[in-house]
């Protein structure tokens, strides 16, 4: 829980850093300038080999890759449209979705039926909404439905944190088209707010939440990303002035609470993990 709050705030403290770049790189140059930032990073902390991977372990970071890319992109451009807290209560979705569909209960389905009354609290009374930005935070939460799925499997894998460097790497050459026209863009003022927002929000965040994928399962993994849209509502509130309807906080609440439950009773009353994927105890 304490790893997924620190990607968490890492994330949306990024997320304020970014939106002041976005006069100057654009929302995609941005997103992108950050990935490939905290490509090279990685690279250098982790060295990983590229040489005696499996096939799945292969799959595995490609995948984990093309859902940082998307999931990364598409958020932006829902930051640029709509307030944090906003965007992320739509992008939350994801994960709890992915709990639907493996659900076959009631309960489960009661409680989806609660977080589609949220949703439409927020976008029925939250304020003049952008459609566009609600359609971006939903194609940002269905990467973030699969990113939470990968950051169990990668998580566990033997890979371990060499792979996540490889990942965003994979991610990093995604969006390369959208980086280098700005690289010539970037200037001396520029390249503290770049290299904060690649650290907390793409280094940081992605290195936690895997870690925490280690430690636990998706289920769990997914219940904890709940963080995101409370974390996202404050720092919006506080440091972009972005002040949400008393209605569209009920919303959040709506949707924060029902999809936390979807995700953890799509689990069962079984352990958060199967037992041969808990790290070794010393």
């Amino acid at each position: 829980m304490l790893l997924v709050l620190i990607g968490s705030l890492g994330m949306q403290f990024s997320a304020v850093i970014a939106v002041g770049l976005f006069p100057a790189f654009g929302v995609l140059g941005t997103s992108a300038l950050r990935m490939l930032l905290a490509a090279v990073i990685l690279l250098i902390i982790f060295r990983p080999r590229l040489r005696g991977r499996t096939r799945r372990e292969w799959s595995g970071i490609v995948l984990y890759g093309v859902a940082m890319a998307a999931m990364n992109a598409f958020l932006y451009l829902a930051f640029a449209r709509l307030p944090l807290g906003i965007a992320t209560t739509i992008d939350f979705l994801g994960p709890c979705l992915v709990a639907l569909a493996a659900s076959r209960r009631a309960r489960e389905g009661l409680l989806a039926v609660v977080a589609l009354l949220g949703v439409a609290l927020i976008a029925g009374f939250g304020g003049a909404l952008d459609p566009l930005g609600l359609m971006f935070a939903g194609l940002a939460g269905a990467a973030f439905g699969l990113y939470t799925l990968l950051a169990a499997r990668v998580g566990q894998s033997d890979g371990g944190l060499p792979s996540v460097a490889l990942s965003v790497t994979v991610a990093a050459i995604l969006t390369l088209p959208f980086s280098a026209p700005v690289v010539p863009l970037v200037r001396v003022e520029h390249l503290i707010p770049l290299l904060a927002s690649a650290l907390l929000g793409t280094a940081l965040a992605f290195t936690v939440d895997t870690i925490a994928g280690r430690l636990t399962s998706a289920r769990v993994l997914g219940v904890f990303f709940a963080f995101d849209p409370v974390v996202g509502t404050i720092l919006g509130a506080l440091f972009l002035d972005q002040m949400l309807t008393p209605i569209a906080l009920v919303g959040i609440i709506l949707v924060v609470a029902a999809g936390a439950g979807i995700v953890w009773l799509s689990g069962g009353h079984g352990p958060a993990a199967p037992p041969q994927d808990e790290p070794a105890t010393p």
